[in-house]
């Protein structure tokens, strides 16, 4: 296929796992409330982002002095049972309880488990791609209940900030990056552009250029990058020539969080559009203009952080969308019982 074919197939194939987060997303946040997963008791508190980022820098740092000190399966262990538990959530609300013991939906655990196991025995791209697709929409729901309007502005223009901090300042997200990888786990999200591409046999590529000349795009929990190799096995500096692309998980989250809670927490009779509010609708809007142009950035082959772009068009398109609702720019910021 030709090159530039594979990296609109490879773009194509990101922006349908967004799509699929955020429509995840949107039909869980009922789900999810009915079963009382809402995880705070006062939505609207901004502190509730304060706190959840203060709990970003400490994982951060604890992820680092793993990698650090060869503790790092004690991570990947922790990831994967997230990974089951998330999904637990999704599957408990979405199958019915046809076979239980002892209270438990048996089917739903199973499903849980055998996801977990998927991840620790074959991580292949598929799976962790199918595992942080669930695990991401299962994430951006279970904050989409939780994070008010304001608090979750907080917490997309705050980590925005943290992430072009951490990649062109500080730089340790890429550093991240590189442990996360070798871990195979679904905290990035593998793309491939090869049919012939396998993740498990691939060399994992180096974020921080040592050992790939071409890192891309880094976002939310770790860096999106691309894999560059000529066929003489030399890294290659075209941005077309590549077998995988990586994006972070985090990049489909984050901005999610926004989409969730505006359609949440959207006024009653807010214009809808096929049964989305007006607001979460165009916030959809602003990530995929956000996609697209840090996609384009990426394919040049440099690094990038992908928060400051995708939450920046999310939150515009948020804004747009809840001022052509008729909501008050107060409200739509959700400083109404501020001023």
């Amino acid at each position: 296929m030709d090159m530039r074919w594979r990296a609109v197939a490879g773009c194509g194939l990101i922006a349908g796992i967004f799509l699929f987060v955020q429509l995840g997303a949107l039909a869980l946040v009922e789900p999810f409330q009915n079963a009382g997963y809402q995880a705070v008791e006062d939505p609207s508190n901004p502190a509730n982002s304060i706190f959840y980022i203060l709990g970003i820098l400490v994982a951060t740092g604890v992820m680092l002095l793993a990698f650090r000190y060869d503790a790092d399966q004690l991570i990947r262990g922790l990831v994967v049972f997230s990974g089951a538990w998330l999904s637990l959530y999704v599957f408990r609300v979405l199958i019915p309880p046809v076979v239980t013991y002892g209270g438990i939906n048996v089917l739903a655990v199973g499903l849980a488990a055998a996801l977990g196991i998927a991840l620790l025995v074959h991580p292949e791209w598929y799976v962790i791609d199918t595992a942080g697709a669930v695990m991401g929409a299962a994430g951006a729901g279970l904050f989409g209940i939780s994070f008010g309007i304001l608090p979750s502005l907080v917490l997309l223009t705050v980590l925005a900030v943290y992430d072009a901090i951490s990649v062109y300042g500080t730089e340790h997200m890429l550093t991240l990056a590189s442990g996360v990888m070798d871990l195979k786990v679904p905290v990035v999200l593998v793309i491939p552009l090869s049919t012939s591409y396998s993740f498990l046999d691939a060399e994992t590529p180096d974020p921080t250029g040592e050992r790939n000349a071409d890192a891309a795009a880094d976002g939310g929990d770790a860096a999106s990058q691309s894999e560059d190799t000529a066929d003489d096995g030399e890294v290659d500096g075209g941005a077309l020539e590549r077998d995988a692309l990586f994006i972070g998980l985090g990049d489909a989250v984050i901005p999610t969080v926004l989409v969730a809670s505006a359609a949440f927490f959207a006024p009653e009779g807010v214009t809808t559009v096929l049964g989305v509010a007006l607001p979460a609708l165009t916030a959809m809007v602003g990530t995929f203009v956000g996609l697209a142009i840090l996609l384009w950035m990426v394919l040049k082959g440099r690094a990038h952080a992908g928060l400051p772009l995708l939450n920046g068009g999310t939150i515009a398109g948020y804004i747009v969308g809840a001022l052509a609702a008729g909501i008050t720019l107060v409200d739509a910021l959700g400083l109404g019982p501020y001023v």
